[in-house]
């Protein structure tokens, strides 16, 4: 579609969809003015004119709420409570780049102003936060600076767990708040042993983890951790599972389920881990790790979609073999619309005699970071402790955690836990509807580009079986059948893909984003500004 914008008009212009009595689409321009003197171009009959206000307040189903407390009124009035989210506000989130006040993360502000105390909550999207203490450090150092207060008491908490679209999971997930997968591809380049000392390395930082091995042909987990109770057990009246414990953190595996490894066809395999992965009890989690099984066929295929992963980490090997098949993973994910956000090079080199070798040459992990785009790398070494506690059932990161591998995991867990943060962040903001002017702005996720939307034409774009004859492509949709006004009740985020639009008749639409960036969209409006709380 063509848009249609003249430098020269003052005026809102676009080029709206037109159905012709067979259906077909006459592109026809319209400016959003109630008259056509000096506009950019003339309107034809028929004419259909849509307002805009100028109002700039935002309404927005996803935006951030600013605070607990009226941030910006409190800090116009000059009262105490202003001057302490004032100071709060110069605290910058590295993450969001955005201050701790618009984050919504001051909560709970109480001021005594008679002896100059003040209380309050910092709630932040992760327990795991690796900038947690600079957080509770500098709040107490700028708030203590103000000259009437004389003790600043900071509590530091974390979101409860939950997904941003927690109404389409399967009730095992609704209370998961990041799912990673740890994949590789290829066999026998230590996923497991990456994945496992993971997950323990979340749980040292303070989250609520979780653990899935979904290699049901050889399941890994039986002996890399060794909880007490080594069987999986059934809740008889929930007819759910209760994953197994070790160390605090929740396990689920096939090798648990007191059968050893599975024989049996792709079909029944993918039931299998279904099965495991969304009846069992997870609970409240923080992170539930994944350990893909090898390949990227149906069954990885099926996890991908039954699952909604936030991110993945890649595993590979120096050897140009092990890289090929990390290519081919990484563009599953990329089809599935999964960030890659860290490769792991394991085995990559060791040191004796003064000298560092390098037996199985270099560059693979490099050579997957730069051709596909992933922003991290992290080297393993060649170490005899890591893979005899791989065997002895007590991961590196708990048997030595002060090492060198443990360093590495730990770098490798404040990742994951910045880049989950940032990817929610991205997804739960990226389409909104802005009620002043009436018109959906998107900004896709790891894209630059904003622009907005029509709600009507958004509307009319549906290409869902209700909306388009799925045997004849026929378009069922009439323009006419959705009004000009029309609003959307409500956007929810339908995994790292697509949102869900609720409309005024009941209708649920899904709306990829590759779909949304194809649709003409309205040109030269108004600049929204954040909301008001």
């Amino acid at each position: 579609m063509q848009l249609l914008h003249a430098p020269s008009c003052p005026r809102l212009c676009f080029q709206t969809p037109n159905r012709n009595s067979k259906g077909g689409l006459l592109s026809l321009g319209k400016c959003l003015q109630p008259s056509t003197a000096n506009c950019c171009f003339q309107p034809q009959k028929p004419e259909r004119w849509m307002w805009v206000s100028d109002k700039r307040s935002v309404f927005s189903f996803f935006a951030p709420k600013a605070t607990s407390v009226d941030a910006s009124s409190s800090a116009a009035t000059g009262t105490a409570e202003g001057d302490v989210l004032k100071a709060l506000s110069q605290i910058i989130d590295p993450d969001f780049g955005t201050d701790i006040v618009s984050c919504g993360f001051v909560k709970d502000l109480l001021i005594d102003e008679a002896s100059g105390e003040v209380s309050f909550r910092l709630e932040l999207t992760t327990p795991a936060c690796p900038i947690k203490d600079m957080f509770e450090q500098q709040a107490n150092e700028v708030v203590a600076r103000l000259p009437w207060v004389k003790k600043v008491s900071v509590t530091m908490s974390a979101q409860p767990a939950k997904p941003i679209f927690a109404g389409e999971l399967p009730a095992g997930l609704r209370r998961i708040s990041n799912i990673v997968a740890v994949s590789s591809c290829k066999g026998g380049v230590g996923k497991s042993t990456v994945a496992v000392n993971l997950a323990y390395t979340l749980a040292g930082m303070g989250a609520r983890v979780g653990v899935f091995d979904a290699d049901v042909y050889g399941p890994s987990l039986p002996t890399m951790v060794s909880p007490e109770n080594r069987l999986l057990e059934m809740n008889p009246e929930k007819r759910t599972i209760i994953p197994t414990d070790y160390l605090g953190v929740k396990l689920v595996s096939f090798g648990f389920a007191g059968r050893g490894r599975a024989i049996m066809r792709g079909p029944m395999v993918s039931g299998v881990i279904d099965q495991l992965l969304t009846t069992s009890e997870w609970g409240e989690l923080d992170y539930l790790v994944i350990d893909m099984p090898p390949g990227t066929g149906d069954i990885q295929l099926t996890l991908c979609q039954v699952v909604p992963l936030t991110a993945a980490v890649i595993v590979t090997t120096p050897q140009k073999l092990a890289f090929i098949d990390v290519a081919k993973g990484v563009r599953m994910f990329s089809k599935l619309k999964v960030p890659c956000v860290a490769v792991v090079e394991n085995m990559c080199h060791f040191d004796a005699d003064g000298k560092r070798y390098y037996p199985f040459g270099r560059g693979s992990g490099s050579q997957a970071c730069t051709q596909c785009g992933i922003p991290h790398l992290f080297d393993l070494p060649i170490r005899p402790t890591l893979s005899a506690s791989g065997d002895s059932g007590t991961p590196e990161v708990v048997a030595d955690p002060q090492g060198e591998v443990a360093k590495t995991f730990q770098d490798l867990g404040v990742c994951v836990v910045r880049q989950c943060a940032k990817i929610r962040q991205q997804v739960s903001t990226a389409v909104t509807y802005d009620k002043s002017i009436k018109a959906i702005m998107v900004k896709v996720p790891d894209s630059e580009e904003e622009f907005l939307l029509h709600p009507a034409t958004v509307r009319r774009n549906d290409r869902s079986a209700q909306s388009v004859d799925e045997w004849t492509g026929e378009q069922k949709l009439q323009y006419g059948d959705i009004p000009e006004d029309i609003e959307p009740e409500e956007i929810r985020p339908m995994g790292n893909y697509a949102v869900s639009i609720t409309w005024p008749d009941g209708f649920s639409q899904i709306a990829p984003y590759d779909q949304l960036q194809m649709i003409e969209r309205l040109v030269n409006a108004p600049q929204p500004t954040a909301v008001q709380s």
